[in-house]
Formats: C-alpha cells, sequence, structure tokens
C-alpha cells in the first residue's frame, strides 16, 4: 500500500479547486481523526478580513458580516470512512479522455469542500451574506455529527434563507433527502446441546419468516413536492450464536429503512415495528428526512443560475439539519454519488471546475 503523504505545513487556497481537493484528501481525516484538517482550514482563512471566523471542536465557520438583504449557508463535512490503501490521490484517464482525480475522500466530499474553502477565501463581495461550514463525524452515529453539535452549541450561526450541503450529486441540484432508521429485530430461544438439538429453541431459525418477509419486500416510490424519492428497507447485519456446537438462545437481524421525507422518524418507526410484527423491535438509530424545498424563490433561482435539473436525493444528508430550522436546502456538488465509500472513489476533474465556475458566478451576480 502506498505510503500517506505527510500533512502539509499549511494550505494555499489560492491555488485551483482540483489543486486543493487533492491537497486535503492527501490529508488523512477518517471520523474521528479530523484535528490537523480543522487546524489548516482554520489557519488558512484566519487572514482573510472580511470573514469572521469560528471554531466549534473541529468544526470551523467562516462568515460574512456584510448588511446583505439575504445569507446563504454553505457546509460540507470534512470527514472521510476509513481508507482502503486509496490515498495518496492520483490522477487517471479513461478511454474516452475523461480525466479523473481517484482517491478516498474525493467523491465523498472534499471536492465539494475544496470548491467552498477556495471561494470563502475569494468571494470579498459576495451578493448576499455567506456563512460556509466545515465540520467533523459526519460518516458515523447521527449523535456523534459535528453540525448537530454545532446546532446545540450555537444555533444563531444556522440563521440564512438558504443552504447549500456539498454533497456529491454529479454537478446536479438534489433537493432534500430521504430519512434513515436502524432497527435491531431480535429472537429468542433456548439453548440447548446441538447434539440434542430438539430439547433447544434455535433463535436464528426464528429469524426466517423476517429475512423471508424482507427478501419478498418491494420498496415504495413516494412523490414529494414533484421529485420521486425510492424508499428501501434491508437486511443490513445478523449476529446469533456463541459456539460451533450450541443452539442459540438469541438471534438480532439488524435492519436499515430508507423512507420519503413525505414520513417522519416516527412513522418510520411505526411502519418497521408493525413490518415486524411478532418479533422485538428496537429502533437503534434515525434522522429525519428532508422535503426538497425547491418551491422557495432562492432554491429556484439558484437551480436557474446553475443549469440544473432537480433530482431527489435517495441517501440522508445534512440537509434535514437544515430543513428542521425552516431553512430550505439542496445538496450541490462535483462526484458521482454511487462512487462515495467505494475503494475505487474518484471524481471526474470537469465537475470540480464547473462546480466552482457554477457557484462562483451564483454568489457574485453573474451568472
Amino acid at each position: 500500500m502506498p505510503a500517506e503523504t505527510p500533512a502539509p505545513a499549511s494550505l494555499d487556497l489560492t491555488a485551483d479547486p482540483v489543486a486543493i481537493t487533492r491537497a486535503i484528501c492527501d490529508i488523512p481525516s477518517e471520523s474521528g481523526e479530523e484535528r490537523v484538517l480543522a487546524d489548516l482550514i482554520e489557519q488558512a482563512l484566519a487572514g482573510a478580513s472580511h470573514l469572521e471566523v469560528v471554531r466549534d471542536g473541529d468544526a470551523i465557520v467562516a462568515r460574512t458580516n456584510l448588511g446583505r438583504a439575504r445569507r446563504v449557508v454553505i457546509a460540507g463535512h470534512i470527514d472521510t470512512v476509513p481508507i482502503n490503501g486509496n490515498v495518496p490521490t492520483r490522477f487517471e484517464t479513461d478511454p474516452d479522455g475523461t480525466e479523473y482525480l481517484w482517491g478516498r475522500g474525493t467523491v465523498d466530499m472534499k471536492a465539494g469542500v475544496a470548491v467552498q474553502l477556495k471561494l470563502a477565501l475569494e468571494l470579498a463581495e459576495p451578493i448576499v451574506d455567506l456563512t460556509w461550514m466545515w465540520y467533523d463525524h459526519e460518516e458515523v452515529s447521527a449523535a456523534l455529527n459535528g453540525l448537530g453539535r454545532l446546532a446545540a452549541n450555537r444555533p444563531d450561526l444556522f440563521e440564512g434563507d438558504f443552504a447549500i450541503l456539498g454533497e456529491p450529486s454529479n454537478g446536479q441540484v438534489e433537493g432534500g433527502c430521504n430519512g434513515t432508521l436502524r432497527a435491531e429485530v431480535r429472537a429468542t430461544g433456548l439453548r440447548a446441546h446441538s447434539a440434542r438439538s430438539w430439547v433447544g429453541e434455535n433463535a436464528i431459525h426464528k429469524l426466517s419468516p423476517a429475512l423471508a418477509k424482507l427478501a419478498a419486500y418491494e420498496a415504495e416510490t413516494v412523490e414529494v413536492d414533484g421529485l420521486a424519492y425510492r424508499e428501501g428497507l434491508n437486511a443490513v447485519i445478523v449476529r446469533g450464536g456463541i459456539a460451533g456446537n450450541v443452539i442459540p438462545d438469541e438471534a438480532v437481524l439488524e435492519v436499515n429503512y430508507r423512507f420519503a421525507p413525505s414520513k417522519s422518524a416516527a412513522e418510520a418507526a411505526e411502519f418497521v415495528t408493525s413490518f415486524f410484527d411478532g418479533y422485538e423491535v428496537t429502533v437503534v438509530d434515525s434522522a429525519d428526512g428532508a422535503r426538497p424545498g425547491l418551491d422557495d424563490p432562492l432554491a429556484q433561482e439558484f437551480v436557474r443560475a446553475v443549469g440544473a435539473e432537480p433530482r431527489p436525493k435517495y441517501g440522508w444528508t445534512d440537509v434535514a439539519r437544515f430543513s428542521a430550522l425552516g431553512v430550505p436546502a439542496v445538496n450541490f456538488g462535483p462526484g458521482d454519488p454511487l462512487k462515495a465509500h467505494a475503494d475505487d472513489e474518484r471524481v471526474a476533474v470537469h465537475q470540480i471546475v464547473d462546480g466552482e465556475r457554477a457557484l462562483r458566478a451564483w454568489l457574485t451576480g453573474a451568472a
């Protein structure tokens, strides 16, 4: 496996957005290990006279206070899922001539963060006031999410008329997001020696009806505010058994439900509990989705300015946090979402360049 590139002494945010993407991707920042990158971001923006810089843990906020009539919040997370031999980054070119930047974080979502960092430093006179947010712990439990912590500690920083999250969207605008829920479906039995299995009750076998029902289930596609959100209910983990010669007395099936933003997390929990009627069901993690918010005038203006076609966001993203605060929010960033978390994660170079150009044009009134 290639050696990791040592962290640089500083970040050059005057470089082109592709170079910035490569620089921050080559700084490992798996969830819980964001401190080095957060320090460099804070240092790189500290000298910008048009920005007020605030730090909360490993979340960095930079905002203008120009007295504009409207404020836009633009956010991105700086952590990644674990590295698996895909750092340092490198360039690849497909047979069709498309150039890619390959490596962990290029899609999810350091290319989007790089675009934001460059614009934050350079746009001293945007047509709206701007609040930039770069935060930690997005790729782990919702309870650890840096944006959630920031909202609890500094809710005033979330005041705005519209929000953009730089999640990968292939350079298109993805409105809202599905909600997500994880639940444990538990079966109990009676432990016994496997040589005399008839005197026990096999808890793993008792999960068979639940698994058969899941396999036969056809998830819905739900239209919300003109966008079609595809749902999903799937087994993701099965646990049970203590030894090769013991009939298990407990087995747990963990399921993940991705539900349309027309449902609340409470309604999703009711559905999953009913679906697995007869089993003990425990919801272990859940988060509401977000409606598209594309009926907001600022959202419509943004979509027109970047020339994008609105689409639904199937995965959960932190747009839901803004939506819960009454701030309409969309996802907009370079990178194919299907490559997020993949070992061959890579972003088309032109998407980084195009995304920076489009966002700059909108924020300066040149679009």
